[in-house]
């Protein structure tokens, strides 16, 4: 499934396409994906403008005129592809076995949305309520804004026996994270997934140096990813088409037997289960 990187680049992909410009028709190929589309989904949707596009956790969220947000979630295969009016072939009406739903725009941009499993979902929500909806009440902070910060991270963990994998990967902690990022952030800090989240945190609860080291990390990885254009391991694209880069850049995700590639480690990287999720680790630095 994508993770915050990709999610972001898509994000980025589709603004130029979408903010700013009008529905001018939407064509759907079914009437639903993992949940039926909302009712009257393209009548609502026809003649409304993007006003903003952003992203919250592994969501993007189109602001509307008239006041709704179309969620949108990529799922485990979903990818959006945008035609530009200049590239798209007069008449072309034919659609691929799995583009599901076609947004036309007034300036003449066609974004498909693809996807062969149809794990994705997109929902219409008012603007008033977006922040109460269960899809978005629980979740925690971004990793990327002001809200992660040693001290918060210490105070979320502060006497948790969870493991320290498991404690990222809760979407109600840090909002966004997934298997490959928490896999690659732990291993710059140099800490074990299975070391137990609690300690993150003093006796006193303030943040240890694990949690500065972890915070910088996170942040650092997720920043690197994003610059690569996201992680291409199965289905994920970007919006015109191209890979993902990061995956040339993993350090321990994927690498089970492999060697270590922090220098003078020696150690070989290992693939353990945890939550039916594998996790992989150097064993010798990461403590």
């Amino acid at each position: 499934m994508p993770e915050l990187p990709e999610v972001e680049t898509v994000r980025r992909g589709l603004a130029p396409a979408l903010v700013g410009h009008t529905f001018a028709r939407v064509v759907l190929h079914r009437p639903d994906l993992r949940f039926p589309l909302p009712h009257d989904f393209a009548a609502r949707l026809r003649g409304r403008k993007v006003e903003r596009l952003e992203r919250r956790a592994k969501y993007l969220l189109a602001y509307l005129s008239g006041g709704d947000v179309l969620l949108m979630h990529l799922g485990m295969t979903g990818r959006f592809t945008v035609q530009a009016p200049a590239k798209r072939p007069r008449g072309s009406t034919a659609a691929a076995k799995h583009d599901h739903v076609v947004f036309h725009m007034k300036q003449g941009a066609v974004v498909t949305y693809s996807d062969p499993r149809r794990f994705g979902y997109m929902l219409l929500i008012p603007e008033s309520e977006l922040s109460a909806h269960p899809l978005m009440q629980g979740l925690g902070v971004e990793p990327l804004g002001p809200g992660l910060t040693p001290a918060y991270l210490a105070r979320r963990a502060a006497g948790r026996a969870t493991d320290l994998k498991a404690f990222l990967s809760d979407q109600r902690i840090v909002a966004g994270l997934g298997n490959i990022y928490v896999c690659e952030a732990l291993f710059r800090a140099g800490l074990a997934p299975i070391r137990a989240a609690a300690s993150l945190a003093t006796k006193d609860g303030r943040p240890t140096e694990r949690a500065r080291r972890l915070v910088s990390e996170l942040r650092a990885v997720l920043k690197d990813a994003i610059a690569a254009g996201g992680s291409s391991l199965r289905d994920y694209r970007h919006a015109d088409g191209a890979l993902g880069a990061f995956q040339h850049d993993f350090a321990v995700y994927d690498r089970e037997d492999r060697p270590c590639v922090r220098p003078g480690c020696g150690g070989i990287v290992r693939r353990i289960v945890q939550a039916g999720r594998s996790t992989f680790f150097c064993p010798k630095c990461q403590r």
